[in-house]
């Protein structure tokens, strides 16, 4: 149950935060391009995003398949994805059905 907690915190904040920049904020992809720590931002995700698929590819953690994974994470970010795709894994096959 925790690990629902979690990804729900996960998509509710950081994306009600990011949904609220792109509706009341955003001006251009120019001026994203030059922030600098947005950049690095980006691209830490998605490092950890290619290492963590890579991983979850070699050494399944359950009868979900990798590419969820990819889908969640684009659909709600790491905060969300983690957790829920961890629990979707780890659930007892009584309530896989």
């Amino acid at each position: 149950m925790i690990l629902l907690l979690v990804a729900l915190f996960g998509l509710l904040v950081p994306n009600g935060l990011f949904l609220y920049w792109l509706l009341a904020e955003f001006d251009s992809l120019a001026a994203v391009s030059q922030d600098k720590l947005a950049l690095a931002f980006i691209l830490d995700a998605f490092m950890i995003l290619a290492l963590l698929t890579v991983y979850f590819q070699r050494r399944p953690i359950g009868p979900v398949p990798w590419p969820w994974f990819i889908l969640l994470s684009l659909v709600g970010g790491l905060g969300f994805s983690l957790p829920f795709y961890w629990w979707l894994n780890r659930r007892s096959p009584a309530t896989q059905r």
